[in-house]
């Protein structure tokens, strides 16, 4: 029954894989479609629009209110020795009630006004200036993300596949020792092996067969992680396909990294030009027609205004001076940092392909040893079967094999690692 269950585990995974082959773009293109930053910016981006539409109506556009109002003051007289209450003033002399020249008998209002801005290009030009790098600093965000993302799923995925690899290694070996286990029991039925040598590789079969499922276990683990990192809600398993990186070749100059940095200090003007522009003088042409009066008002009192309103400001304390100070500054700032990220950056590329060629020399050399432990698996197998090898001697055979497999594995994987870290920082 133990054996059954086993063989069941084993057939299991890759029935259910078989039904759903996923590769790494799928991954990819999940991740960017779900990512909260991404979606962010690109909301961001709808508003700037909707925000640049919004300024140039209150810059350019005129604004139209129809304006209403109506006051009483009423009084009561006290004229010829007799109390009497009026809505609005006879010219009484004494009476109760606001003074007459204040109130002036109260006010009705009902008319419609019109605001007009005019010579506001330059401010609107500004706005539209700062709406524009804005939107690029959006758009380059996005980009930048992307490319994060890029690499986190690229460097989860790798790991999913690592664990992959292994369970594969170790089924190998399970079907390998399933053979010799084979042939082991007709050598034992003819008195050739003891009875102990073939309990050896049977339990020896058995530890294969529970790092299979230990490894298995892992992959499903990080695949779960995998469909974390990409908003992918899905518990069923997947069959990964290989995917290989290669280096990119050098950006020695135009980084996108630095794009980031150009684009904050145009931010940094703009914001400083915007400022200048309240020093500029404002002019707004206004318009009103309808009916204004101070007394109970009749169709004699409708008419029209107009004019134009005039502002400059002339002096605020030097605050001019003081924005242009600061813009200084965090121009100064964000120099520095550019020229710390220039020497991480650089440091980064450096120390990434001096491991890469570390790793693989040392691929080399474990490759070559796997060719020469392929050329002694057969003639142990071969001697095995004409019971002229140990059982112990073929048994540790088998794990020094297994072991070097995972071995280049790793390293592989590493190497791969190691190349996608390298793509990351030369972007």
């Amino acid at each position: 029954m133990k054996n059954t269950i086993i063989a069941f585990l084993l057939l299991l995974p890759a029935a259910i894989l078989n039904g759903q082959t996923r590769n790494l773009n799928y991954y990819l293109q999940k991740a960017n479609e779900n990512s909260p930053l991404i979606n962010k910016s690109k909301n961001a981006n709808k508003l700037l629009k909707l925000d640049k539409q919004q300024v140039e109506a209150i810059l350019t556009k005129p604004v139209v209110n129809v304006e209403a109002g109506l006051l009483f003051a009423p009084i009561i007289s006290h004229d010829n020795n007799s109390s009497k209450f009026q809505w609005v003033s006879e010219g009484a002399d004494k009476y109760t009630g606001y003074d007459l020249a204040v109130s002036d008998g109260g006010q009705y209002q009902a008319y419609v006004s019109v605001q007009q801005p005019l010579l506001r290009g330059s401010v609107s030009k500004a706005y539209a200036n700062k709406n524009s790098i804005s939107s690029a600093q959006n758009t380059n965000n996005i980009q930048l993300t992307s490319h994060e993302l890029e690499q986190l799923v690229n460097y989860q995925y790798l790991l999913c596949l690592k664990a992959k690899h292994q369970s594969e290694i170790s089924r190998n070996l399970i079907a390998k020792t399933n053979e010799q286990l084979k042939t082991m029991k007709k050598l034992v039925e003819h008195g050739i092996y003891k009875q102990t040598a073939l309990m050896i590789m049977q339990i020896e079969n058995d530890n294969y067969k529970l790092e299979y499922q230990n490894y298995y276990a892992d992959y499903l683990n990080n695949l779960a992680d995998l469909n974390l990192l990409c908003g992918i809600n899905d518990t069923l398993p997947a069959y990964l396909e290989d995917t290989s990186f290669v280096l990119k070749p050098e950006r020695v100059q135009n980084s996108r990294f630095l794009k980031k940095y150009a684009l904050d200090s145009m931010n940094i003007a703009a914001d400083n030009l915007l400022f200048n522009q309240k020093y500029k003088p404002k002019i707004n042409l206004f318009a009103t027609a309808g009916m204004n009066a101070v007394y109970l008002p009749s169709f004699n009192r409708l008419g029209f205004s107009t004019g134009v309103n005039f502002t400059w400001n002339i002096f605020d304390g030097n605050q001019k001076q003081i924005q242009h100070n600061k813009a200084i500054i965090r121009q100064q700032t964000l120099q520095f940092e550019k020229n710390n990220f220039i020497k991480t950056q650089q440091t980064n590329k450096n120390k990434y392909l001096t491991r890469i060629k570390t790793v693989n020399s040392k691929i080399e050399v474990v490759e070559h040893q796997l060719a020469e432990y392929k050329k002694l698996w057969k003639l142990y197998a071969y001697e095995l079967s004409q019971a002229q090898v140990s059982v112990m001697d073929f048994k540790n055979l088998v794990r020094d094999i297994a072991a070097k497999q995972q071995e280049n594995l790793r390293l592989h994987m590493e190497n791969q690692m190691l190349i996608n870290s390298y793509n990351f920082w030369n972007y």
